[in-house]
């Protein structure tokens, strides 16, 4: 018996199918009509697996839950699952699976060169220069850092937080974290959240965006930062409320939080308005879109779908990254792992089948 599955990510229909070729027979794949609401409710009255869509767009909310009767996994190809009705999905018994770590090693990279992007004014140079100028004094007298001389805190500690904070240690600087749990492993030094925000000339926000992490950092916490501090804001905007750190940026002349991923989630068809961005100086912000992930190395290869021979009855699957529990049904369990090379690939398929089926 075959898997019908919808596949919701906004690209070409010909690489999605030539994706999930290797399975044959075991799977169906469909995709939306059209990329709006209607189309979505419609494909999942028959679909049993959904592979998520990272736009955003195409959310599986309370109403997608309700009309997808069949759902037995949902596959999210990102980290953040914050586009998905979690608690309704574990009440349908239906397990959720995000790509943890894939992409660890890409986004703090970027965050690392964003940091030297911020403390050299890379960006701002660059512009004037562009422009005809040749701004070398303004440049001395605005001021640059070397990166090693500054106090890196990283709000979260998971994959990406960890290997950022691994990143900046090898430059050099002095780092601290904090997490809603201590990590005994970790090399960088634990404070409590409102110690580390006044100690960090660099404040690497790394958490997912959830219910506990929605304003984290409201204004009265983004005012404890040092003057001249930093914001480099690799998470969804939700955890930080920009908008008000840039306006007191703007009327304090602070050179504080400039977000490299702020506003909105950068979503390809439907941008955000980001009239809100002009308050904000040039020479104290860089901002760009949600690219952290999409270097080569990242997406390809990116995907091995497994299709696991074992029925699992009541069986729970557990996969990579972090999964709500729920039941197959009594179906063949089956998975998607991102891996980073082909080797490893090759290597999870067999031990993923070793390992992901636990009893009921």
């Amino acid at each position: 018996m075959s898997w019908r599955v919808l596949a919701l990510p906004p690209l070409d229909e010909g690489l999605i199918r030539r994706m999930f070729a290797p399975l044959g027979a075991d799977v169906v794949v469909d995709l939306p009509v059209r990329r709006d609401r209607t189309a979505l409710l419609s494909g999942l009255a028959d679909a049993e697996l959904v592979v998520g869509d990272y736009t955003g767009r195409l959310a599986m909310d309370a109403e997608a839950v309700a009309a997808a009767p069949h759902l037995a996994f949902v596959q999210m190809p990102q980290v953040g699952v914050d586009s998905c009705d979690l608690d309704g999905l574990t009440d349908a018994g239906v397990p959720v699976a995000n790509t943890a770590g894939a992409n660890a090693r890409s986004v703090a990279e970027w965050a690392v060169g964003a940091a030297f992007a911020l403390c050299r004014r890379f960006a701002w140079g660059d512009r004037r220069v562009r422009a005809g100028e040749w701004p070398q004094q303004e440049l001395l007298r605005r001021g640059t850092h070397e990166l090693h001389t500054k106090r890196v805190g990283v709000l979260g500690f998971g994959a990406i937080g960890a290997e950022a904070a691994r990143l900046f240690a090898a430059l050099g600087c002095s780092v601290s974290y904090w997490s809603r749990r201590r990590r005994p492993e970790a090399d960088a030094t634990y404070r409590d959240l409102d110690d580390l925000l006044a100690d960090s000339d660099i404040l690497v926000v790394a958490v997912p965006l959830n219910q506990d992490t929605s304003g984290l950092l409201g204004a009265e916490r983004l005012a404890l930062l040092p003057q001249g501090a930093l914001l480099i804001n690799v998470a969804r905007a939700g955890a930080a409320e920009h908008r008000l750190a840039r306006r007191r940026e703007h009327r304090d002349g602070r050179g504080g939080p400039a977000g490299p991923q702020c506003g909105q989630r950068r979503r390809p068809d439907h941008p955000p308005p980001l009239t809100h961005l002009r308050c904000l100086p040039p020479p104290t912000s860089t901002l760009a879109p949600s690219v952290g992930p999409g270097s080569p190395r990242r997406r390809s290869p990116v995907v091995i779908m497994q299709p696991f021979p074992r029925p699992c009855g009541n069986g729970r699957i557990i996969t990579p990254g972090n999964t709500r529990l729920g039941n197959t049904r009594g179906r063949h369990a089956w998975g998607m792992v991102w891996c980073r090379t082909e080797a490893s690939c090759r290597a999870h398929a067999s031990a993923v089948e070793r390992c992901m089926i636990t009893a009921g």
